[in-house]
């Protein structure tokens, strides 16, 4: 062989094999996670869900449901949606209690009066016992994934909720009782040091007060019941140079504006003016929207802390609220920058196919208070351009969901608002989360082009949402195309 030739050879094989080993190592740093309850190891066997979530979706990382009394991330498919072409062909409804999907280990809760948690239905079952041995022979990564969302009759709830308004306990719990602070960095001190789990994640799909009094988010809200007012915050407050009197004033105006505005009782000078002039007249509002969201991070931060405190190793990080692509206010909270300072990861929920109903109900619910005076495709319009960016129409949206540049554009700008710090971003890509029998529907298709787009951003992972028990196989499949596609399977 000439010289030139071997050299040229030579060469051309050093960048095949430079090229292969990056693509391997890229491959390894890639987070690809999916969100998956206790239910589903029970019906369908650890190893049987193992081995379909590796090679229908290319998993490498659980996000083990292991607390929470809510239907979105534990237990068998919703009611009234199509049941999974796996698992148990029933709904849940009668035997779904929620709770602990791990034993509860009594040393850790002494500074908390919520102590008794365990969920009911599976007895003595134990998620991570089971789950944690099975995953790490195949190099797959567990993570706690526990949610801010409980039942009214587990006891000494009352101890730990939230007051609105008017003085009535809520359902919510409040992050300023020591109770429930306490409580929260219990667990997760629980899973850090009685198991070898690689991380926590923690979620909290709720605002504050001035947001909710509005609505504005894709659920509903009854501004009289907006928190928190207890004692705790009261106190909290006056700390911080807060007219308590003055704010509760403040809500209570805004009660009557929302109400008014409901039904479609057009203030003299228009729905904004007149919300600006109580804004002007009663700055509390925004001052006690910010104290409800500072403790809100400070409790991230507790969380954090305590984790690390246990091991440094074990990754911690939060779920943001698809609210996050539909409210400016409440993603002007949401300042990425501040919090990377307590945060190895952040799951955005950049949810595509429901994203559309979603974004619908969440303009028809602002459209009767604040923005009352705009019409509605031009209230959709003016979202579209400060959130950056655009859909289809507002009679469109719900039934064809959201697009992958949708999700390009918000995974994008999450990673640019991370730029410069040490914070993973994980966005949630939708797979078969319920919606109406009308709206839009996943698609494999669809799936691809979504997880395909969020890499394409910058992500350094995606997580598959909401929970493995109420996805379609053809669906998660799809996922797993757009990763071979991308050399990450």
């Amino acid at each position: 062989m000439e010289r030139r030739n071997f050299i040229q050879g030579a060469a051309g094989g050093m960048l095949l094999a430079a090229a292969g080993n990056l693509q391997s190592q890229t491959a390894h740093d890639k987070t690809i996670g999916i969100q998956v309850g206790a239910v589903s190891f029970i019906d369908e066997g650890t190893e049987k869900v193992l081995d379909e979530l590796q090679q229908d979706g290319s998993v490498n990382t659980l996000f083990v449901a292991t607390f929470t009394y809510g239907r979105g991330i534990a237990g068998r498919q919703v009611p009234g949606q199509p049941l999974p072409d796996h698992g148990k062909q029933e709904y849940d409804t009668e035997t779904f209690h929620g709770g602990s999907y791990t034993a509860v280990h009594p040393q850790y809760y002494k500074n908390t009066v919520l102590k008794d948690f365990r969920a009911p239905e599976f007895g003595n079952y134990d998620v991570l016992e089971s789950v944690l041995p099975a995953a790490r022979k195949r190099g797959m990564k567990t993570i706690c994934w526990y949610e801010d969302v409980f039942r009214g009759d587990v006891p000494n709830i009352e101890k730990l909720q939230e007051k609105d308004l008017y003085g009535r306990n809520t359902t919510t719990l409040c992050f300023n009782n020591p109770d429930y602070r306490n409580w929260l960095m219990a667990i997760a001190e629980d899973w850090s040091r009685s198991y070898e789990i690689d991380g926590i994640m923690w979620g909290s799909e709720r605002q504050g007060a001035f947001s909710n009094a509005l609505g504005a988010s894709h659920g509903g809200s009854d501004p009289g019941k907006v928190t928190c007012f207890c004692s705790f915050c009261q106190t909290k407050a006056k700390q911080r140079g807060i007219n308590v009197e003055r704010a509760r004033t403040g809500f209570l105006e805004l009660e009557k504006f929302v109400r008014a505005g409901r039904a479609k009782q057009r203030p003299i000078d228009g729905y904004y003016v007149a919300l600006w002039r109580l804004m002007l007249k009663y700055p509390e509002l925004l001052s006690w929207e910010m104290l409800w969201t500072d403790s809100l991070r400070e409790t991230y931060a507790a969380i954090y802390h305590r984790v690390k405190e246990v091991s440094p190793a074990i990754g911690v990080g939060w779920h943001i609220w698809h609210n996050n692509s539909f409210n400016p206010i409440y993603r002007a909270e949401q300042d990425l920058a501040e919090l990377s300072h307590y945060s190895d990861f952040l799951k955005i929920v950049i949810y595509h196919n429901c994203g559309g109903e979603r974004m619908a109900t969440y303009i028809n619910n602002v459209g009767s208070t604040i923005y009352g005076d705009v019409p509605a495709q031009d209230l959709l319009d003016f979202h579209y351009r400060v959130l950056d960016y655009r859909e289809k129409s507002l009679a469109e949206i719900s039934r064809t969901g959201l697009s992958a540049d949708y999700v390009y554009r918000e995974a994008k700008r999450a990673f640019d608002g991370l730029s410069g710090t040490k914070t993973k971003l994980w966005p949630g890509i939708d797979i078969d989360i319920p919606t109406a029998a009308n709206h839009s529907k996943c698609t494999p298709d669809g799936t691809k082009e979504a997880v395909l787009a969020a890499f394409r951003a910058g992500s350094h992972g995606v997580i598959l949402s909401r929970k493995y028990s109420e996805m379609m196989l053809a669906d998660l499949k799809g996922a797993g195309a757009a990763l071979k596609q991308l050399g990450l399977a």
